[in-house]
């Protein structure tokens, strides 16, 4: 009877797999198809059918359908659009579009939009305006305003201080529950966060923080400072974004406060944000080691990723020149034995994929914090083990095939020994390499492939080579 539901239950699970996929297509489907009707119904200035599809999209559907279409179909979507219902879209929208929008709407009509619209978002749309026109939007705001925003924009936008909200509740400890809750119906319409309340004493600094279930089971005459958690996790405005996700995700907060140095309370930075820093490192992480600028994006102009790119080629192509100056010491060598030719790539481009495999991992450590720049040696020298195994295996393999190919057995063991040498030293420096840039305070993903790269072609071309040299006799039948 086990076996019989064993078989039953592997059964379904490939068609509930095949039923997801379904479903994912089918939505893929329906929103390509929204968007195309909205683009449709756009361009025909057809009133009753945008307002129709309206009612159905969400906000990050038609941001994205904004995309492409023309700066007259979006002056008239935001003819028929509340200014709440604009600032939804502009919020989802990607970096050029909100761009297009806010060139697009008049001063006013953004002063609207902006009131449905969190600080921080705000001043990330502030940031990416020409300065006239966004110095000319704060002059307009109200005087409360304007000292939040310029406050926000005095800080770097990769800081915690540049993506926090200033939209949080904070309220005293002394408290009671019945007193905090007719303050957070008060406050709520007006705040980003209300699932957190923080705690600050008579001197306005942080102290604690309370849930909002917490406070809903609590008792009415209970104050604050009984019912508060005390171990506060915080971080300072000048803190880099990277730290400020590693600590969310470490302690598993929804919103992080930051604090100034009398430790009062400025901003909280929420979940959402957080999510949105940890996509924007990992894509700009991906794009660093493959000598790739963060700005750069499959719709970026011929000479603008000609410029991106070029330089880190430039720096690999004098690299390369390293590795060539290698082969060519040994020329003789080759000469007399033109299998080595055909034969050490193979010794090269192992130790470059053994090297970057620990490269991804250690990059990875280093992000998240468990890799530190001391303490590293027993890591250091498992990374060896595991390339002398690697190559152990793929040295076998390698060298039975060439052994079989050229017919010359000492030809599969200097290969053999070479790859086993190789791989040790891939995963050696794909280690230290990226730890020693950051202690350097450099970014290990940028410039590690190619020194990684370097390392692997010349070691492998040299120990290849050398061992082809000095086995010559046995190579040639003597």
């Amino acid at each position: 009877m086990v076996e019989e539901k064993d078989k039953k239950n592997e059964a379904v699970e490939p068609v509930t797999s095949d039923v997801d996929a379904q479903n994912d297509e089918n939505q893929e489907i329906l929103e390509e198809h929204m968007e195309n009707e909205l683009t449709s119904a756009l361009e025909r200035k057809d009133k009753a059918a945008v307002s129709a599809l309206l009612e159905e999209a969400h906000p990050i559907d038609l941001a994205i359908a904004l995309e492409d279409v023309s700066d007259s179909d979006i002056l008239f979507l935001n003819s028929l659009l509340s200014s709440e219902q604009m600032a939804e879209i502009v919020e989802q929208a990607e970096e050029d579009l909100q761009v297009r929008i806010m060139k697009l709407l008049d001063l006013n009509k953004i002063l609207e939009v902006f009131q449905y619209m969190s600080k921080d978002d705000i001043v990330d749309i502030l940031g990416n305006m020409p300065v006239n026109r966004r110095k000319e939007l704060v002059r307009l705001m109200k005087s409360s305003d304007q000292a939040v925003i310029r406050n926000l924009l005095g800080y770097s936008e990769t800081s915690a201080g540049g993506i926090m909200t200033t939209e949080f509740i904070s309220m005293r400890s002394t408290l009671t529950v019945s007193q905090a809750l007719e303050k957070v119906k008060e406050i709520a319409p007006r705040t980003e966060e209300i699932n957190i309340l923080y705690i600050t004493n008579e001197r306005k600094q942080l102290v604690g923080t309370v849930s909002l279930r917490e406070l809903l089971v609590a008792e009415n005459y209970d104050q604050l400072k009984d019912i508060m958690e005390d171990n506060v996790i915080s971080v300072e405005p000048e803190t880099d974004q990277e730290d400020v996700a590693r600590l969310v995700s470490k302690y598993d907060l929804h919103a992080i406060p930051v604090v100034n140095k009398r430790k009062g309370i400025i901003g909280i930075i929420t979940v959402d944000d957080i999510i949105d820093v940890i996509e924007e490192e990992n894509t700009e992480d991906i794009l660093k080691l493959g000598g790739v600028n963060k700005e750069e994006d499959v719709d970026s102009t011929v000479l603008e990723s000609v410029h991106m790119r070029l330089p880190w080629l430039l720096v690999n192509l004098v690299t390369a020149f390293l590795a060539s100056a290698t082969v060519s010491v040994f020329e003789d060598t080759i000469s007399q034995v033109v299998a080595l030719a055909a034969s050490m790539p193979i010794v090269a481009g192992m130790g470059g994929n053994a090297a970057t495999q620990t490269l991804a991992v250690v990059i990875r450590g280093i992000a998240i914090g468990d890799i530190k720049l001391h303490g590293n040696e027993k890591r250091i020298l498992k990374s060896i083990f595991v390339g002398f195994l690697n190559g152990i295996v793929c040295g076998i393999i390698a060298g039975i095939v060439v052994s079989y190919m050229y017919g010359n057995i000492y030809l599969g063991i200097i290969i053999l020994v070479a790859m086993v040498a190789n791989m040790m030293i891939a995963a050696c420096v794909g280690f230290i390499i990226p730890v020693i840039l950051k202690a350097c305070h450099a970014d290990p993903a940028v410039a590690s492939s190619i020194f990684i790269t370097t390392f692997t072609d010349v070691c492998g071309f040299f120990i290849f080579l050398g061992l082809a040299k000095m086995a010559l006799p046995y190579l040639l039948g003597q």
